[in-house]
């Protein structure tokens, strides 16, 4: 007959106080740490590979408790179940579960966290979060994202998508991406539904066409400007900065002391819609703007109520409200330029493109300006002041800027 092991029982535990690990059941052990706390531990081997795992500590599992979790667990060594493993799984199944319990409103806010960083400046942020709450959250926001499907999603973007096609296409594809961020956490599973390719592109009608911002015929600007000069206020200098050297609406809110390098704005490439650096040649109109603003601050254009820089939505208040004009728009004062000095001038496409940090257009055209023209935009700049200080009997006389004998 084989001697049976006797363990310890209740009152031996209690007595105990030294380091170790002490037999307390089959695979069951009392487990003392260098502190002096007590836990314990199910010790087995299965496929040849000696485990253990934590069982919980005394003061909240009682020796009967715990004998009988180790008879549980030694069942399932015998069936060839890893009781660490299964317990492993189960935790990640309600992780995955709790997880998946997010709401959409929840994910896209992840989602924006986790770009935002790559993204260029503080206005791609702000889009995506005011164009989610205008037009995705009140039908998806407090979906749990794993019940969002095509119909919600339509339900989202129909109502604006012939009022505002522009805003609609970036919304879908906000979701679209906020969906395929969502699938890859393992929050959801199956088909995107806010894809367009072979699926909303057969439940939507189709907007042919771009959609182009507002913009004042080039015969008014010389009018436009003079009104314009006679506003005061930070907006009404920086909505003249910008439509002087046809920069965006952000680029000039973004604009700062330390990037004026006397007769060049250096615009750097983190604040450029392309990721490239632009200079701006700037014209004696330009800099005599310059001259006369206050110096309050790192930015050229200081917003009020102690706000660092002036957000660029105040230039659009200021036009749409100030100067009651609802026929153009900030950005469409680049396209005015352009068509001006297209019917007005003789510059070259590639000069009047890089004024406007385009790409030039022709891989020809680009492989021979590979430098910026500072010098040749410089003339072009201070043609388009001159421009728009012109009274209207010029302005409509249909004259034709001349290129100079060193553009040839």
């Amino acid at each position: 007959m084989g001697v049976m092991r006797k363990y310890l029982g209740v009152k031996d535990i209690a007595k105990l106080t030294v380091r170790g690990r002490y037999a307390c059941g089959p695979n069951l052990y009392l487990q003392i740490s260098e502190w002096g706390t007590k836990s314990w531990l199910f010790r087995f081997r299965i496929r040849g590979r000696a485990r253990h795992m934590g069982l919980g500590p005394v003061d909240l599992v009682t020796l009967a408790e715990a004998r009988d979790k180790a008879h549980e667990l030694r069942r399932q060594v015998l069936n060839g179940v890893d009781p660490l493993e299964a317990k492993r799984t189960t935790e990640r199944a309600l992780v995955l579960a709790e997880a998946k319990q997010r709401t959409f409103k929840e994910t896209a806010l992840a989602y924006i966290a986790a770009h935002e960083a790559g993204w260029k400046g503080d206005k791609s942020r702000q889009q995506w979060t005011l164009s989610l709450e205008k037009h995705a959250f009140p039908k998806l926001g407090a979906l749990m994202v794993n019940e969002v499907d095509t119909p919600t999603v339509i339900a989202a973007v129909e109502p604006i998508w012939r009022t505002v096609p522009e805003t609609a296409r970036r919304v879908r594809n906000r979701i679209e991406l906020v969906l395929d961020y969502a699938s890859a956490k393992g929050l959801r599973t199956g088909d995107n539904p806010a894809r367009w390719s072979g699926l909303l592109e057969n439940l939507l009608p189709k907007i042919n066409g771009k959609t182009h911002f507002a913009a004042l015929p080039y015969r008014e600007v010389g009018t436009f400007m003079a009104a314009l000069r006679a506003q005061q206020g930070m907006a009404a200098r920086a909505l003249e900065f910008a439509i002087l050297t046809v920069t965006r609406a952000n680029e000039t809110c973004g604009a700062r002391w330390d990037e004026i390098d006397g007769n060049v704005w250096i615009i750097p490439a983190v604040r450029m819609k392309g990721g490239r650096e632009h200079r701006v040649p700037l014209s004696k109109q330009a800099n005599k703007l310059l001259a006369a603003l206050p110096r309050n601050g790192e930015h050229l254009f200081s917003g009020p109520s102690g706000e660092e820089a002036l957000q660029p939505r105040r230039l659009a208040f200021f036009l749409n409200s100030v100067m009651k004009r609802t026929d153009t728009t900030v950005h469409g004062f680049r396209a005015t330029f352009k068509t001006w000095a297209s019917e007005m001038t003789a510059y070259p496409n590639f000069v009047v493109e890089m004024a406007l940090a385009h790409a030039i257009p022709s891989a020809v055209e680009a492989a021979y300006q590979r430098g910026d023209l500072i010098e040749k935009r410089r003339r072009l700049m201070e043609d388009w002041a001159k421009y728009c200080g012109t009274p209207v009997a010029r302005a409509t006389s249909g004259e034709v800027v001349a290129i100079r004998q060193s553009m040839k």
